[in-house]
Parts: structure tokens; sequence; C-alpha cells
């Protein structure tokens, strides 16, 4: 009955196909972590973009305040010089970081547009309330108190900013 010239293969057959099976499920396995590990990676990469976005539009913004805008450039410049590099330093800052609206949500990136525009319309209607014979100093001050007697925009933006960080952490 075992004197079979396929014995010793159909013996060999059994004793292998057990560790053929555990050998597939390990290797299934393994392949299933490394794809976790993968997506892992690629998540945690995406959210430090994402982070890194948020960090350099918050800085945009707490550039964008008039209060620190009035530190910028030589004292005595005129007001309309003033105005001109003002709004020159804000649109090409803005430039600069424009493509960070790719890792921002749209409201964000809808929010600081409109912070950046109501700074620069801020900016314009202050020159125009302005009479011809105004200093620099009158100008920053009319500017600065207009801008603290109107919604602080600039910190909203900035709080939702942070609100979208704490999604991402």
């Amino acid at each position: 009955m075992f004197d079979s010239d396929y014995l010793p293969y159909a013996v060999a057959v059994i004793i292998a196909l057990p560790f053929l099976v555990f050998a597939k499920q390990f290797v299934n396995s393994f392949i299933r972590l490394k794809k976790q590990e993968i997506n892992f990676l690629a998540t945690k990469s995406n959210s430090e973009i994402k982070l890194q976005a948020l960090e350099r539009m918050t800085l945009f913004l707490e550039r964008l305040k008039p209060a620190n805008l009035v530190m910028k450039f030589d004292k005595d410049l005129q007001p309309h010089e003033f105005v001109f590099l003002t709004e020159k330093n804000i649109t090409e800052e803005f430039e600069y970081n424009s493509s960070q609206q790719l890792y921002i949500s749209r409201s964000s990136w809808q929010d600081i547009l409109t912070s950046k525009s109501n700074v620069l319309q801020l900016l314009h209607k202050t020159y125009e309330e302005l009479n011809e014979n105004s200093r620099l100093e009158d100008f920053k001050t009319i500017f600065l108190m207009s801008y603290v007697n109107s919604e602080d925009y600039i910190s909203d933006t900035i709080e939702n900013l942070r609100k979208e960080l704490n999604k991402i952490i």
C-alpha cells in the first residue's frame, strides 16, 4: 500500500503545504503593514506641510496688522510714499505666500484674502481722508485708530487658522 514511487513526493507535499500557507500569510501581513506604514508617513508629511502653510500665513497676517505696518520704512516719507511702499510690500509678501492656499481650507484662504483687502482699503481710505498738509505721523495715527475702532478681522482670521490647526493635530 505504501510501496508507491510517489510516496516520498506526497509526504513532502503534505509537510510543505502548511509551511507555504504560513509563508503566504506572513508575506500578506508584511505587505499590509508596509502599506499602513507608507500611508502613515504620507499623512504625517501632509500634516507637516499643512502646519508650515498655517505658520506662514499666520506670520503674513501678523505682518499685515497696522501696528506692525506703521513701524516700517523711514519716518521722513510722505504719506503717499508710505502708502505706496506699504501696499507694494503687502502685495509682494502675499504673492510670495500665495502657494500656501493649496494646503489650507478654502474658508481660511478666503479670510486671508478678505483681511488683506480690508487692510489695503483702510490704507487708501485713511490716505483719502487726510488733507494735503498732513504728516506721516498723522497718517499713521489715523490709520491705527481706524483699525482699532473697527472689527479685528486679522485676529479673527488668525483664530480661524488656529482652529484649523487643531483639526490637523
